[in-house]
């Protein structure tokens, strides 16, 4: 990490890049796709990512820059479901994708003395946007593995044939 840069950008970078590959096999219907009525598709799962990338992320990075240890509640995905139903998956990742070059540029033009700015979380209590940065990334990797799982169950599984029983899936 150079002296000016914060932590974990290039995870943040290739997050998209990462998700874009594992959907390259992906029919609309393979992404629309649910292992059962109360789980995520990949499309929900994309549409969260484009929603936490504005509204949670985003949002939590401007205020612990424009204000003195602002206030944070928890951001708990399943209070949107409902958005995220029916969503659309080239949509929704344009749009996610979209959003984290702006916020990746914006990040890479801040200093390293950022990286201590600090809020309060109403669950965990004080944190850095350091620590910010390093759960955003976290966040990212736990979809990531989820996407990973679904098209593994969806899209690979039916056609392992005899050897299909030999992968352990939790999608």
């Amino acid at each position: 990490m150079a002296d000016h840069e914060l932590p974990c950008l290039d995870m943040l970078g290739a997050a998209p890049k990462i998700l874009r590959a594992l959907m390259c096999e992906l029919s609309d219907e393979d992404a629309r796709w649910k292992p059962a009525p109360d789980r995520f598709s990949v499309a929900e799962i994309l549409a969260h990512l484009s929603h936490t990338e504005g509204h949670c992320y985003r949002d939590r990075v401007d205020r612990m820059l424009s204000e003195e240890r602002p206030t944070f509640g928890d951001f708990d995905a399943k209070d949107y479901r409902d958005l995220y139903r029916g969503a659309d998956p080239e949509d929704a990742f344009d749009h996610f994708e979209d959003q984290r070059e702006t916020n990746l540029e914006f990040l890479r033009g801040l200093q390293a003395g950022a990286a201590s700015r600090r809020a309060i979380h109403s669950d965990v209590g004080e944190f850095t946007l350091a620590e910010l940065l390093h759960t955003w990334v976290l966040h990212d990797l736990g979809h990531i593995r989820q996407v990973a799982e679904l098209v593994r169950a969806r899209k690979y599984l039916p056609g392992a044939g005899p050897f299909a029983p030999f992968h352990e899936l939790k999608p």
